[in-house]
């Protein structure tokens, strides 16, 4: 399904990237990103680079600057607000902080499989959440990119079920939906940093934490961690998000090229992901030496579903109302 293609055409665009011309110039742009060059965000940062280099004609270089460079992930949302970065990688539950709107997809189990978030980010929800996001803070939403699923890894305890969460030190990122979803599922959530993540591990001072699969590889966890759990319970994006003062040193030309270098780069991501999903669980058992475990989902499907009820309960109307849509768009509605 080709669902990042051209989303920014008539009054959107005119809305989200101006309208004021500028002479042609050649533009550097900045692009960073957390992970190693080898992780999916530098394959399609790479893919971006050569299709905005093609399709502006050489009038912009991208220059990628991966593994926190430029800025980390938890505070690249404010530097792109501050125009000091120009394009960076951010997961969605970093973005949140931010923005909390962005917290409808951050939501546990929010998306039954991957068709619902195909209907969803191609949608109305997805065309809301770029233009709301762009007018509340000033960021542009160039690409959803590519689509995962959080898996679990555990350093010494296997998880085979609901009940093994108990007791478990488990790394969250700073987000309060999946600080009080790792907490119902029976664990002692503890929010740090990305940057941290790795270390904690290794000192013991977490037991378990969960990723897309391809930081768990590009990022050696396996190195330290021996079990794998597929539970699914958090599906998401990173989205490719760009400064308004980037964007606005842009002519319409120029402008035109970058998007149509996102929708193609993010197609391009999503559609790796989806294939590759499968050989990398398996190489990290069979190369990385994990031991994976496929517990029954459904006592966290139902957790979750009260942490949904509670997270709806104190947001805005807005918020409310995306969750209605998106559970609308689910495949046996």
């Amino acid at each position: 399904m080709k669902i990042f293609k051209g989303f920014l055409k008539g009054v959107a665009v005119a809305g989200m990237l101006g309208t004021t011309p500028v002479l042609a110039q050649e533009v550097t742009m900045n692009f960073g990103f957390s992970t190693p060059e080898e992780h999916d965000y530098g394959r399609m940062a790479i893919k971006f680079k050569e299709l905005v280099e093609d399709y502006s004609n050489g009038e912009i270089e991208v220059k990628i600057r991966c593994c926190s460079q430029i800025s980390t992930e938890d505070d690249a949302f404010k530097a792109l607000q501050l125009g000091t970065v120009d394009a960076f990688f951010i997961t969605q539950n970093n973005i949140s902080p931010h923005w909390p709107l962005m917290d409808v997809f951050v939501l546990p189990y929010v998306f039954e499989n991957r068709e619902h978030i195909d209907a969803v980010l191609s949608g109305p929800v997805g065309q809301t959440v770029r233009e709301q996001i762009y007018a509340d803070t000033g960021v542009h939403l160039l690409t959803f990119g590519g689509v995962f699923f959080r898996d679990m890894y555990s350093v010494e305890k296997p998880v085979t079920s609901f009940a093994d969460f108990e007791g478990l030190k488990f790394r969250v990122p700073k987000n309060e939906v999946m600080i009080d979803t790792i907490g119902s599922f029976g664990a002692e959530p503890i929010p740090l940093a990305w940057s941290e993540t790795p270390t904690a591990l290794q000192t013991g001072t977490i037991d378990a934490s969960d990723n897309g699969i391809g930081t768990i590889k590009s990022m050696k966890f396996y190195e330290f961690a021996k079990h794998l759990v597929i539970l699914e319970h958090f599906s998401g994006t990173s989205p490719l998000l760009a400064s308004d003062r980037f964007i606005s040193r842009l002519t319409d030309d120029q402008r035109a090229a970058v998007q149509r270098a996102a929708d193609e780069a993010g197609q391009f991501m999503y559609d790796f992901m989806r294939d590759d999903l499968d050989s990398l669980r398996t190489w990290l058992v069979e190369q990385g030496g994990m031991t994976r475990h496929d517990p029954d989902r459904a006592p966290f499907i139902a957790a979750a579903q009260k942490i949904q009820d509670e997270v709806a309960s104190g947001a805005s109307d807005q918020f409310r109302a995306l969750l209605t849509e998106i559970r609308a768009a689910a495949p046996d509605k």
